[in-house]
């Protein structure tokens, strides 16, 4: 299973407690490390990657958004947002083994995804999440496995998702799971999550 931690440095109470965050997930096994801060310019965001590879051995880092910033840090990959140019319309410029995933909302982004070739998708929301509002209504497992059946790439369930329902989208295809709440909050025992 693949545990991914999205970070927000607002919700974890700012960037060094973060980072201590970044660094207890990375320790306990987490997986990916997504720094999602869409906010911070280049210079900030190249420093908060940076500092996040230096406390994360074992988990790979993987930046929202910036090519440029995921490529001059050396991080693992780059994760797109759903109206992003395809996957590999980067891959000329990255490195081999440089992973590229996608967030998706439908199936028929599912698809898109795969076809544009991406190593693995965020499907969401699976149910509603726990740190931010959405307009979008939850998917539920049902979609989730159906999401889960249209493609061959890893696909992991964002939205709403806790230490208790996470099996339940193991069961129902996801190749793991990611979430900011889960692996930020200091009562969450997210290293026993399936």
């Amino acid at each position: 299973m693949i545990r991914c931690h999205i970070t927000d440095r607002r919700a974890a109470g700012g960037i060094d407690v973060l980072l201590a965050l970044i660094e207890r997930n990375a320790r306990a096994g987490v997986d990916w490390i997504q720094i999602r801060e869409k906010d911070l310019d280049a210079r900030s965001l190249a420093a908060l990657v940076q500092e996040a590879l230096l406390r994360c051995s074992g988990a790979k880092v993987i930046v929202n958004s910036r090519a440029d910033v995921a490529l001059a840090c050396g991080a693992a990959g780059l994760h797109l947002p759903a109206d992003s140019p395809p996957p590999s319309a980067w891959r000329p410029i990255c490195p081999p083994g440089f992973l590229i995933g996608v967030s998706c909302h439908t199936v028929e982004e599912l698809v898109e995804a795969e076809r544009g070739g991406a190593d693995y998708a965020l499907f969401a929301p699976v149910f509603r999440p726990l740190s931010k509002d959405d307009p979008r209504a939850p998917h539920g497992l049902e979609v989730l496995r159906r999401a889960c059946s249209s493609v061959r790439i890893p696909v992991l369930a964002l939205g709403g998702i806790t230490a208790e329902n996470a099996g339940s989208c193991l069961d129902a295809g996801a190749a793991g799971v990611a979430g900011i709440t889960l692996f930020q909050s200091a009562q969450t025992p997210f290293h026993t999550v399936v």
